[in-house]
């Protein structure tokens, strides 16, 4: 992994740079800003786009806007929706479109059989209807987000009628101290083993009271860019 961190500092440095697996947080940016742009360059005049959420997606917002295309785009966020508006994106209501010809969103985890974990930002369960909406889903990230194997928490969007119970049901289970999510559910983090993504994801998609999980599986990515300093990598998925 190209590290993109800083060499020793200079005179005017400042010293005491975060770091993320030995990555500054200056780099990691970075190689946010790089995979958004690439991502960017895959969307043709006329698409109908899906825009996730989070860190990533918020470079990917400016590089749309760049480009002068004639885009319809639905936001899987409040923040997203008035983002994009503010940078001149046609975002509408997704009620108004049954498709999409493109969705791109960033990630909290992948490892490398093409399992991904989101929800960070409480959006999860828009950000799958979206993904699983459009024709081609393009997750974007930057280099400290692709792990050798899942781990916990795996995000979840409850309903809060029957809430105790659902949390006691999927113990270990922990609800967040953040607002609802975009429509009013209840967001939570489950904190058990994520060794086997493709039977913990069928186990809480059947529990009632969960309305949607953070785990993406692998049939539902077209393509992961993942930035590694200045390079970018490509992983087809189905």
């Amino acid at each position: 992994m190209s590290s993109g961190g800083p060499g020793r500092p200079g005179p005017h440095a400042v010293a005491n740079v975060d770091r993320v697996d030995g990555v500054s947080s200056q780099a990691i940016e970075n190689e946010k800003r790089i995979a958004a742009e690439a991502a960017a360059e895959l969307v043709i005049d006329g698409s109908r786009v899906g825009l996730g959420t989070g860190s990533t997606v918020g470079y990917l917002l400016p590089a749309l806007a760049r480009r002068g295309l004639d885009l319809t785009c639905v936001a899987t966020s409040v923040a997203t929706e008035i983002a994009g508006r503010e940078l001149g994106l046609n975002v509408v209501a997704f009620d108004q479109l049954d498709r999409l010809d493109i969705a791109i969103d960033g990630a909290d985890q992948i490892d490398g059989a093409g399992w991904v974990i989101k929800g960070g930002g409480g959006a999860h369960t828009r950000e799958k209807i979206v993904a699983a909406a459009a024709d081609r889903f393009v997750v974007i990230s930057s280099s400290d987000k692709v792990v050798d194997a899942l781990s916990a928490p795996v995000p979840l969007e409850l309903l809060t009628y029957g809430l105790a119970a659902t949390l006691r049901a999927l113990a270990p289970c922990e609800l967040r101290d953040v607002p609802p999510s975009p429509d009013a559910g209840a967001i939570a983090d489950y904190h058990g083993s994520v060794e086997d993504p493709e039977r913990l994801a069928a186990w809480l998609a059947g529990t009632p009271g969960v309305v949607d999980h953070g785990l993406f599986p692998p049939s539902l990515i077209s393509e992961v860019i993942v930035a590694r300093g200045s390079d970018v990598q490509r992983i087809r998925g189905h």
